[in-house]
């Protein structure tokens, strides 16, 4: 059954806390921009030291409280019922934007400082309650569309308070009131919105609250260490976050230095990269079949590169004065290379980190998932901060705006070669998503018949040096191959199975004790609650038919008893993976775009398993 992110919408699951995280970060952005230029500008000849400073000190107030009070955080949201806290999260949002009108009143920019500190505080208690509550909402084949829905809302609002607390500000004289209203309003609705938000059970009831912030973020950064896939998807995050407020940051500027344009030209580069994130993360769920796709990843790291590269080509100037708006801003050459870059660039961040957030719900210990989330916001938090230093430092050493996006996109290809060296799986994913998408055209039937969770061995029929590949792409679990050891050593192709952990196999008479151990390995992963997948006749077929069936797969369920499920693939014979000239992968590649089946049967309980009736419903989904 496929699924759309937009009918979660209409879901009371998630509609109701989706408002309630959307109206929060809009009234965080709307604060802190108006915040900004009241420092700069309203409230500069009352401020005790120089407005730059203001600037840069509430930037460090509102990140300070992620570093304090995430890891208690964490805590908090496993061992509580989440809508509740997040009810009381929202009333703490009233009360601090009443106290921000108070300051607003008063003319109190400390005051105001102090409020910024809060909202802060708020923000760092709410991202693991946010986070946390998607994998409890929502099923695993939702996970993408729901992160992409709540990463593209974030960004929009980043986006609309910049604009409206921008534009009250400057456009009326009563702009107290204006923007008192705007923040009240947005946390009382934020709160009636929190109230339909579905219950949502502690994970971790019993837990006992460390309130020591130093050794828990500590005990969080060693937990989050012990899976490392879920750390290095944590690290390309936070890198993430890094990119970001490198290009966020110096927007300003490089429109002013580089196109010559005004306050207009920084929004319209402002909505161009906030477009391209929300066309990003709408397209991860299109792009990833209902599935956790990791293979986008790889994609949206080249693409950050690319055309972080390109914008610094497409206009390397500095220094200019302000002469062009943004309707005349076109008139400046490069100006429209540059504008499709950022849109590019928000398309493939999109494309990099809204897998990450949802790998992280999936294979994350549900039980630790909040104190996951509250250390990737502490990592967030230290990236953030170094990205500022690292901007400083380069732009103190004489390079310009544009030499520093080329630089930022260098250092990005440099971070995702090692993620992907440390963690070759985002390649194979890639490669698999690459394969299924453009060479073949492949239909599915039945493959909901295959179990969410649960162990379980798929049998399927042996055509080509690609079957492992086309299933693992289309099933929506992640698949452990059991792959003949002759298959497994093969140039080229064999490198993809390693990266895939495949498990080599040999008959008795070729490698007795690499075969116990392939037998050992089966049992558990099986035992683990893993999916297995064995092509029972142990080698490609010589002539497109199915040969028979070994005895391997009676070994396997006698030892850890679990039910199997038939696949047949169709279609793949005669291809260039195939072995009907003789021998695969020699000449000239044929039959690409060809039309491939994956068809799945019903289950077999282990107590009926043997090798020929496998064979038998093998062949009956291969001839329908």
């Amino acid at each position: 059954m496929s699924h759309s992110q937009f009918s979660l919408l209409k879901e009371k699951r998630f509609l109701p806390f989706f408002v309630t995280q959307a109206l929060g970060a809009l009234n965080d952005n709307v604060f802190k921009t108006g915040l900004m230029i009241m420092m700069s500008h309203k409230l500069a000849e009352s401020l005790p030291f120089d407005s730059d400073i203001a600037v840069n000190l509430a930037a460090i107030l509102f990140i300070l409280p992620f570093f304090l009070f995430s890891s208690t955080a964490g805590q908090l949201a496993e061992k509580y019922e989440k809508s509740r806290s997040i009810r009381r999260v929202k009333l703490a949002e009233i009360f601090i934007m009443s106290l921000a009108v108070v300051g607003l009143y008063f003319n109190n920019a400390i005051w105001l400082l102090g409020v910024l500190f809060l909202m802060g505080f708020q923000s760092a208690i709410f991202g693991p309650l946010k986070y946390g509550l998607l994998p409890q909402h929502l099923h695993t084949e939702e996970l993408v569309g729901g992160n992409a829905l709540v990463e593209s809302s974030t960004f929009v609002a980043i986006l609309i308070g910049n604009i409206f607390g921008t534009y009250v500000l400057w456009a009326s004289g009563d702009w107290k009131i204006f923007l008192s209203i705007a923040l009240l309003s947005l946390a009382i609705i934020g709160y009636i919105a929190s109230r339909q938000v579905p219950n949502t059970p502690a994970v971790v009831p019993e837990l006992k609250i460390n309130w020591n912030i130093f050794t828990e973020i500590a005990r969080n950064f060693r937990f989050m260490a012990k899976d490392q896939a879920v750390f290095l998807s944590i690290l390309g995050i936070s890198w993430f976050w890094f990119y970001g407020a490198v290009f966020l940051t110096q927007i300003p500027n490089y429109a002013k230095s580089t196109l010559g344009g005004d306050e207009s030209v920084v929004g319209l580069l402002l909505s161009s990269l906030t477009l391209g994130i929300v066309i990003g993360a709408m397209l991860c769920e299109k792009l990833s079949a209902g599935r956790v796709e990791v293979g986008l990843v790889p994609i949206g790291a080249f693409g950050l590169s690319f055309f972080g590269y390109d914008i610094y080509l497409a206009n390397p100037n500095t220094g200019l004065d302000v002469i062009y708006n943004f309707k005349t801003v076109f008139e400046q050459p490069g100006t429209i290379r540059v504008l499709s870059d950022a849109i590019l660039i928000g398309i493939f961040g999109g494309l990099f980190t809204v897998p990450l957030y949802a790998l992280i719900q999936k294979i994350g210990d549900p039980k630790h998932i909040s104190r996951l989330i509250a250390g990737l916001n502490i990592m967030n938090a230290f990236f953030m901060v170094l990205s500022g230093i690292f901007s400083i430092a380069v732009l103190k050493s004489g390079f310009s705006i544009p030499q520093l996006f080329l630089i930022t996109a260098g250092v990005n290809l440099l971070i995702a070669l090692y993620i992907f060296t440390k963690a070759p799986e985002f390649i194979f994913r890639f490669i698999t998503w690459l394969l299924i998408n453009t060479i073949y055209r492949i239909r599915n039937t039945n493959l909901d018949l295959i179990p969410k969770h649960g162990a379980g061995v798929l049998v399927c029929n042996h055509v080509s040096f690609v079957d492992a590949l086309i299933i693992a792409g289309y099933c929506k679990r992640n698949v452990r191959f059991v792959m003949y050891h002759k298959i497994f050593k093969a140039p080229v192709i064999g490198w993809f199975f390693k990266m895939a952990r495949a498990i080599p196999i040999a008959p008795a008479h070729e490698d007795k004790a690499l075969m116990e151990t392939a037998f050992n390995k089966i049992a558990e992963e099986l035992k683990r609650g893993k999916m297995v997948c064995i092509f029972p006749e142990g080698k490609l077929t010589p002539d497109g038919e199915i040969g028979e069936f070994k005895k391997g797969i009676e070994k396997i369920i006698e030892r850890t008893p679990v039910p199997v499920y038939p696949l047949a693939l169709k279609g793949l014979w005669g291809s260039w993976f195939s072995r009907k000239n003789g021998t695969a992968m020699k000449g000239w590649p044929r039959k690409f775009m060809a039309k491939i089946k994956l068809i799945a049967g019903e289950p077999v309980p282990a107590e009926q398993v043997n090798a020929a009736l496998l064979q038998k419903k093998v062949k009956l989904l291969f001839d329908s």
